[in-house]
């Protein structure tokens, strides 16, 4: 049974989102940051970063929510893992760009609108996030253009990746109205029913 490590308000979401695409028997271990679960010795031997997620499957224990998808969609693929090495190419290259360029711009404008105690929250942090998000949104919608999915004519987890980390841009307001091909892309990977399942978890 593979165990994924996490909880649904965070980067579990992502390999919540895949499993749930796969079709494969898990079990979601709740470990919370919020309740100083992910520093606790006995989740430190399993990721010693002390964040989350981590997913064990047998023998093997990973952590990194885009490296765990990948390795999910190849080793259980059920039509995620791209068909050609071109477009494996593809999909790494699209989740590394996930992390690298779009996750931060999102998650600073998540956490200084909506998730840090007013105190804490910095609106200019916030405004200068939603500034430089526009770069990578305009990178998408560009990388999109002519094409129905990132990697290929099918939903693959390199669309996967990216959704998961641009669904999150509405909810703190970020305008995807500036690149109207990217935002149909999302509206059609986030219409996915093994989203809807994963996000049930409570």
């Amino acid at each position: 049974m593979i165990k994924l490590y996490g909880v649904p308000m965070s980067r579990a979401m992502r390999a919540l989102w895949m499993l749930e695409e796969l079709a494969v028997p898990y079990e979601l271990v709740k470990v919370d940051f919020a309740d100083g679960g992910t520093r606790k010795p006995e989740y430190l031997k399993i990721n010693p970063n002390g964040h989350i997620p981590a997913l064990q499957d047998g023998d093997v224990t990973l952590f990194e929510s885009m490296a765990i998808n990948l390795y999910l969609a190849r080793k259980y693929d059920k039509g995620l893992w791209p068909r050609t090495v071109e477009d494996e190419g593809r999909a790494f290259q699209w989740s590394v760009w996930a992390m690298t360029e779009l996750e931060e711009p999102v998650i600073t404008a998540l956490l200084h609108r909506m998730f840090l105690p007013a105190a804490q929250r910095d609106a200019k942090k916030a405004d200068d996030a939603a500034v430089r998000f526009k770069t990578p949104l305009a990178v998408l919608n560009g990388a999109l253009a002519g094409r129905t999915y990132l990697a290929g004519p099918e939903f693959t987890v390199a669309d996967l990746n990216v959704a998961s980390v641009l669904s999150l841009a509405p909810m703190c307001g970020l305008d995807l109205t500036p690149a109207p091909t990217a935002q149909a892309w999302l509206q059609r990977c986030t219409a996915r029913p093994a989203l809807a399942r994963a996000q049930a978890h409570t």
